[in-house]
């Protein structure tokens, strides 16, 4: 190698080699995994310190799913004025981790509708289990929201709607969502991580299983795991 080509001129060990080979083996692949879960988070300004906890405790999604297929997450966050984003798919918690902490959170309106577009629009190309949407507060029109939702519900992609707080417009749309998708709404108190957490993971397990998956967890783990489970089967 010429001095000075600003490449490379080491060579991995064997044992190296051979680390990177089993870690890699050990990841699944898109093609792989059995579920998808659209990860749908508020990021304006007022949701700073949900974004951060969801931040740490996303990678128990990924650990309940392993199970029952694995599963792939897309995270999608708006902000600001009009700022919509979509990663790419993931299948590593320390993918999604890593991505979630170069967002950081600002002051701006919600996107609920856009939300919901773009997650019939994924389905269109590739099956869809679940779409989770944390937020807040809501501050567009109900009946585009609802409108969206109902073509959402051609796709066959039923809405967790986590509603963090008490604000009742919010309340009031977040569950015709829910209802409109054959999803479920449910609310957690402000800074309630163990809440948000079980949550997250019972969306998952559907997401990866389906509602015969989200029953018998449901069952081992009870409290509000299995109190969403009821509410899929009774139809939110």
């Amino acid at each position: 190698m010429a001095k000075g080509s600003g490449l490379p001129t080491g060579r991995s060990s064997s044992a190296e080699i051979e680390a990177f080979l089993g870690t890699a083996a050990r990841v699944p692949s898109l093609l792989q995994v059995k579920g998808r879960l659209i990860f749908a988070i508020d990021a304006t300004m007022s949701r700073g310190a949900t974004w951060d906890r969801a931040s740490e405790i996303q990678s128990d999604m990924f650990d309940v799913a392993g199970s029952i297929g694995g599963l792939a997450v897309q995270l999608v966050w708006f902000r600001g004025r009009g700022e919509f984003e979509a990663s790419e798919w993931t299948v590593t918690p320390a993918a999604l981790g890593a991505r979630m902490r170069r967002v950081s959170c600002r002051a701006g309106f919600t996107q609920l509708r856009r939300v919901l577009e773009h997650a019939a629009e994924e389905a269109r190309h590739a099956r869809v289990g679940a779409l989770v949407y944390v937020g807040d507060c809501f501050e567009e029109r109900h009946e585009a929201v609802t409108k969206a939702a109902a073509a959402l519900s051609l796709r066959g992609v039923p809405a967790f709607v986590f509603h963090e707080g008490e604000d009742p417009r919010a309340a009031y749309t977040f569950r015709e969502v829910a209802r409109l998708t054959n999803g479920v709404y449910a609310s957690f108190s402000e800074g309630a991580a163990g809440q948000l957490r079980d949550l997250l993971k019972a969306a998952a397990v559907y997401a990866a299983g389906g509602e015969v998956a989200l029953s018998e967890y449901g069952e081992r783990m009870g409290g509000e795991v299995l109190r969403l489970a009821h509410a899929m089967r009774s139809g939110g």
